[in-house]
């Protein structure tokens, strides 16, 4: 168990740890991880001209390598005229959770869209993931919309969809 752990943004020199967070969450999450061609889009995404997100890192004072991360963001909402802070990601290895690396991750998000004038922060959480779930909802306060229901089309459906 770690004594303490940091935080700080991911730059390049992460990029091995960070694709290997990444590998272990859809593992996790029993999916496949994402291709070689995938993780140089991720690595341009995250460290290239025009940064499309913001990665951030969690290290343990025990450990070389970092064992959680978050990816941030924003999206806008009109109706608040306001941008939103979208968290797609936050994952620590197994091994370091109960260990407040994922609540501080959490907290890095809500503060950064503190500072960055953002309306709300939004996510979303696996339906069978009830040890997340609770964690949002008990201990953060956050609240679960049932009005609302998520869609998602894949490149294949965006293909179908635009040649009908």
């Amino acid at each position: 168990m770690p004594s303490s752990f940091s935080l700080r943004r991911a730059t390049p020199a992460d990029s091995a740890g960070f694709l290997r967070l990444v590998n272990a969450l859809a593992d996790f999450e029993k999916l496949d991880p994402p291709d070689e061609a995938a993780q140089k889009r991720l690595l341009n995404d995250a460290f290239g001209n025009r940064p499309r997100f913001d990665a951030w890192l969690a290290f343990a004072d025990s450990a070389t390598e970092p064992v959680g991360y978050a990816i941030f963001l924003e999206t806008y909402s009109s109706f608040l005229a306001l941008p939103s802070l979208y968290i797609e990601d936050v994952f620590v290895l197994t091994e370091y959770r109960q260990q407040g690396i994922g609540g501080a991750l959490l907290r890095k998000a809500v503060k950064l869209a503190q500072e960055r004038g953002c309306g709300r922060v939004e996510w979303t959480a696996l339906d069978w993931n009830v040890n997340a779930r609770r964690v949002y909802e008990e201990k953060m306060g956050a609240q679960h919309m049932n009005e609302w229901c998520l869609y998602r089309m894949d490149k294949g459906a965006m293909e179908r969809y635009l040649t009908k």
